[in-house]
């Protein structure tokens, strides 16, 4: 059943993407990016969405948002060192929006969350 649900879901997403490409508005095409992103996400489509959000900041290199979501993913893939890089991009670019930076905090402090549980699980091994 499952795989039935994630072929529906991929199908979703291709009509979605020929549903875009054929709008063919620049400025939508942008948003239509991270838009798709964010349905691909909602999905657990984790790398479509890092595909679309990575088109995003391609299309519009000053796009917080595009640059926040992109992060989000990458954390959500365990890409940690390209989230920070992508978080501290929305940060600079936007910085008074709470919502970015608050992502960042969450961030860092998970960072030091696995590293606290890293250096545990090696004291661990020793004994």
């Amino acid at each position: 059943m499952k795989l039935i649900d994630k072929k529906i879901k991929l199908y979703a997403l291709i009509v979605i993407a020929f549903i875009f490409i054929l709008s063919g508005c620049s400025r939508s095409y942008k948003s239509s990016q991270i838009q798709f992103g964010i349905f691909a996400a909602q999905n657990d489509l984790w790398d479509e969405a890092i595909f679309r959000w990575k088109k995003a900041v391609q299309l519009n290199p000053k796009s917080a948002a595009a640059h926040n979501n992109l992060a989000v993913a990458y954390e959500k893939k365990g890409l940690l060192d390209e989230a920070e890089k992508e978080y501290e991009t929305a940060v600079k670019l936007d910085p008074k929006n709470s919502y970015i930076k608050a992502n960042l905090e969450n961030f860092k402090k998970n960072l030091v969350s696995q590293d606290e549980d890293n250096k545990k699980e090696k004291k661990d091994e020793k004994k």
